[in-house]
């Protein structure tokens, strides 16, 4: 095992820490400043160069935080613990932003020091097998056997040029196996062209497949071509092909039946050398049968078909995955990679991840950002992985009927349920939320933002109106005009919401 380097120009200290870490099997070198260990650092080999770096900030001849931005320079992996006294707690939030894993103040407890030494030296080596392991990593990830399942039959169409539709929840990495089809396909010298035809208004969806003929239509000065004619010779990949309007289906049959189409406002077919993957997180075989999608063309795109299963499906893959971010979003940012504890791992793993891989993917960037320190433990997640409680419907089921007769109002009978009719501090004791509501909001948006729904507008809006008129309803016993003035809006306003949100069933 490679040694821990100790700096300070404190005899006593290398002292201590010397004998505690030998009882503990820990190899040590001391050093006295900062110029000793950059010297040793030109010298040292892969074999004798330090596992750990634990050094003081104020030393005769240099700096630790000095020592601690150059030694990142030559070793960015290596954890360096900084030894400050209280008075240094400045000079302590500086070295966390320059990457240290942790800082020691003085004067430290003898177990605790060796047990942040020991809680490093276990990071390290994890470290340096994840990095081995993500310096040869492929284009996708996946231990589990669902996804081993992927990328065998991503092997046995390596060879053939056939159709194939990807179907998956949104955020499982269709895009990726699409990429990789083509990657180890025989066009695999040419284009990949990728289109997600939810995201392009109908109008302009033709004209972004086909292309379109100089005056075509207005403000098309000039002739432009299509993504068809962009991915000749190579593979075209059509991303949520479910929402692809019924017209447009007629057409892009003709074209993968015969291999001709026309630009728009063109006269002259334009022939297509492309392989089609399609993809969707829709149940095609029901769109066909509720007539929304061309029952032939689901026919014809659908020669080979992959399922590509949810992240919760393959729990197994989250711990690799999330350390492939958390490098990748450091890279991305430039800055050190954090690390995360294996309690914060176990959390996420538990996760249900409706945005499955993709919400991954954006956890570890807020990690990379918002995690105060070098190792990410649990209490540093976001706020939908902790779970933390808040008036939103993610950690709220919807508002149930009111039920409990109460007084006659406004000539007006309301009715309450047993769960809203108490005191309004008694329903705040009882959410005791750990953070703000916007917050809250902001995460649970995201939840739903990520599960590929397109009503979250709608859905947030008429949770949050039921919540706030059925509080200020218990709040005022009912009485809708004086639940309608603390709330500031009109008599006729509150009575078309109790109505529209179904408070009065």
């Amino acid at each position: 095992m490679k040694p821990i380097w100790i700096v300070d120009d404190d005899q006593s200290i290398r002292f201590v820490l010397e004998k505690a870490l030998l009882r503990e099997d820990l190899p040590t070198r001391s050093f006295t400043n900062p110029r000793e260990v950059l010297s040793a650092l030109d010298e040292a080999t892969d074999e004798d160069g330090p596992q750990i770096l634990v050094s003081d900030i104020r030393m005769p001849g240099g700096s630790g935080l000095d020592l601690l931005a150059k030694v990142k320079e030559r070793l960015p992996g290596l954890p360096v613990i900084i030894m400050t006294a209280f008075s240094d707690l400045d000079s302590a939030v500086s070295a966390f932003q320059g990457g240290a894993f942790e800082y020691l103040p003085k004067p430290f407890d003898l177990p605790k020091a060796v047990e942040l030494i020991r809680r490093a030296v276990e990071e390290s080596q994890r470290e340096e097998v994840t990095e081995e392991r993500l310096a040869d990593a492929p284009e996708m990830l996946g231990q589990a056997p669902a996804m081993q399942d992927v990328f065998r039959a991503i092997g046995r169409l390596s060879q053939s040029n056939v159709t194939v539709m990807i179907t998956g929840e949104s955020g499982s990495g269709k895009e990726l196996v699409a990429r990789a089809l083509h990657r180890h396909s025989p066009r695999a010298n040419g284009p990949f062209v990728a289109i997600n035809t939810a995201a392009i208004p109908k109008d302009l969806l033709e004209s972004e497949l086909f292309g379109h003929e100089r005056g075509a239509f207005t403000g098309a000065q000039t002739m432009r071509r299509g993504r068809f004619e962009q991915a000749d010779g190579g593979t075209l990949f059509l991303d949520e092909i479910g929402d692809m309007p019924f017209d447009l289906q007629t057409r892009l049959l003709r074209v993968l039946s015969d291999g001709h189409f026309y630009r728009v406002g063109g006269h002259n077919a334009v022939k297509s050398n492309v392989r089609v993957i399609a993809a969707t997180h829709q149940d095609l075989e029901q769109r066909v049968k509720e007539g929304g999608f061309r029952e032939d063309l689901f026919h014809r795109l659908n020669v080979i078909r992959l399922r590509l299963p949810a992240l919760r499906e393959r729990r197994e893959d989250v711990t690799m995955l999330t350390r492939h971010f958390l490098q990748q979003s450091a890279k991305q940012l430039g800055v050190e990679p954090k690390r995360i504890a294996d309690a914060a791992l176990a959390q996420l793993s538990n996760f249900g991840f409706p945005g499955n891989v993709r919400q991954l993917e954006n956890i570890c960037h807020w990690l990379t950002v918002m995690a105060p320190a070098q190792v990410i433990e649990p209490k540093d997640l976001p706020p939908e992985v902790i779970g933390t409680p808040w008036l939103g419907a993610a950690a709220l089921p919807p508002p149930p009927p009111l039920a409990l007769p109460l007084e006659v109002s406004d000539g007006l009978a309301v009715t309450v349920a047993p769960h809203v009719a108490s005191s309004s501090a008694a329903l705040t004791e009882s959410v005791a939320p750990t953070m703000s509501w916007e917050q809250g909001l902001e995460a649970d948006a995201l939840v739903l933002l990520e599960s590929g729904r397109t009503d979250v507008w709608d859905e947030l809006t008429r949770r949050f109106e039921s919540r706030l008129i059925t509080t200020a309803l218990a709040n005022t016993r009912g009485r809708r005009i004086e639940a309608a003035q603390k709330l500031g809006i009109g008599r006729n306003t509150i009575t078309r919401k109790i109505q529209d949100l179904g408070l009065d069933d």
